[in-house]
């Protein structure tokens, strides 16, 4: 717990890392504000009783940053931002000026975010249909007339680009990653509602079961913290060169490979794109014809309980870690890198032999921790299955993105202390 808390309570006394902490908090409180202001012409009391009855709804509240239960302002979230970011992405392996765009250092990081907002405005208009027609179908809205529709469409799309630039407010400015921070938030911020339901709504016959899945809870915080923290050690060498009366290299370092190099963001994308077929099946279902059993199909086919919902969400993951993981981290640019630096790993040719190697590690390395990911991000509705507590699979989803948003989050406050330290020491 002291290691834990030590990189805050040191941050709390750097005056820069204060101001960072101080803007994050207040993006939190006007965030959290924003999610508790209704859009007009909602029932709130059946909006409340359709989420309690809803898995596929609260999951996707979870992944707006509790902005849907009030269907509020922000009710959509960061769900479009994420699906656009996810596309565009995708769009980096297809069409190779944008991969060009993307390694052209900070001038091509700020065009992709560019088109990433641009991608961002038609989603969330799109989105927003969709959860106003599926609202609709549950009588939670009233009759609306075009101009209110559109009042609505718009009010939600802009509330997606509002928490957007939360976000990057974030990101730039405060500490950690905005995106998942907001999304922590709002996870947090809904964790005594989650409780207080799942307090309320046990058995006597339900306590043995709900005891189990709370020490299940424990098991994987633990695990969580174990692979995130899990690393391979590449031994690096230096070779010794003599510059004049100088002897420089000749020293050994360790280059540590991540188990699970992308953290808690192959989930949030493995969720956002799962969670769409159900969203689409409720819009279609509003139409006649064939249109309506196409609706009826995706929800039944991607309801949270079910098997091919778990199995597709389960192979995403999968998926967008070994993806993300390709995008964050480059075996060649690293074995360019050791190799200018004189450096070698033993018994592996410098330059491209040791790209290789580096690639065949990770790939190996990158597995362990995308069954980890899979089976925590299933194992919530699974457990939820056995014991038939209803209200706790939110709360398991949600426990995984806390505990790795948390570590990330010390981590990145670890990381600017010491630089700050380092830059205080080259000073004197």
């Amino acid at each position: 717990m002291n290691n834990l808390l030590s990189p805050l309570i040191n941050s709390w006394k750097t005056p820069q890392l204060r101001r960072k902490i101080l803007l994050t908090a207040g993006i939190f409180f006007v965030f959290r504000l924003f999610a508790h202001v209704p859009i007009p012409a909602v029932d709130t009391a059946k909006l409340a009783a359709l989420f309690s009855q809803n898995q596929f709804l609260g999951l996707l509240d979870i992944f707006s940053g509790g902005t849907l239960v009030n269907f509020s302002v922000m009710a959509l979230g960061l769900n479009p931002y994420i699906n656009a970011s996810i596309i565009l992405q995708l769009l980096t392996l297809v069409f190779p000026k944008l991969e060009e765009l993307q390694k052209e250092g900070e001038y091509g990081r700020e065009k992709i975010n560019q088109y990433t907002r641009l991608i961002t405005v038609p989603l969330a208009a799109v989105q927003s249909v969709g959860m106003i027609a599926l609202l609709r179908n549950q009588n939670i809205i009233s009759v609306l007339d075009p101009l209110s529709l559109i009042a609505m469409v718009v009010t939600m799309s802009a509330g997606t680009m509002l928490a957007m630039w939360f976000g990057e407010m974030i990101t730039e400015y405060g500490i950690g990653n905005g995106i998942s921070l907001l999304i922590f938030a709002g996870i947090v911020g809904r964790l005594p509602v989650v409780l207080g339901q799942t307090v309320t709504t046990i058995t006597p016959e339900q306590v043995t079961n709900a005891g189990m899945f709370t020490v299940l809870a424990v098991l994987v915080i633990a695990a969580t913290v174990f692979v995130n923290e899990a690393v391979r050690r590449i031994t690096v060498h230096y070779a010794r060169r003599i510059r004049g009366n100088k002897v420089y290299g000749g020293n050994t370092s360790y280059l540590p490979l991540r188990v699970n190099q992308a953290g808690v963001i192959p989930i949030i994308f493995a969720v956002s794109l799962v969670l769409l077929p159900s969203l689409v099946g409720g819009f279609l279902k509003q139409m006649q014809g064939p249109a309506a059993g196409i609706g009826r199909f995706l929800e039944s086919a991607f309801n949270p309980n079910g098997v091919w919902y778990n199995v597709i969400y389960f192979f995403l993951v999968l998926g967008f870690t070994y993806f993300y993981t390709a995008i964050t981290f480059n075996p060649k640019k690293i074995a360019d890198e050791i190799q200018k630096y004189g450096g070698f790993i033993p018994g592996i040719r410098p330059g491209t032999a040791t790209a290789s190697y580096l690639n065949y590690i990770l790939t190996r390395i990158t597995l362990a921790g995308a069954l980890f990911l899979g089976l925590i991000a299933v194992l919530p509705s699974l457990a939820r299955q056995a014991s038939g507590v209803s209200s706790l699979l939110v709360g398991g989803t949600g426990v995984l993105i806390v505990v790795s948003v948390v570590l990330e989050t010390v981590k990145s406050l670890e990381a600017q202390l010491v630089m700050r330290n380092y830059e205080g020491f080259l000073k004197e």
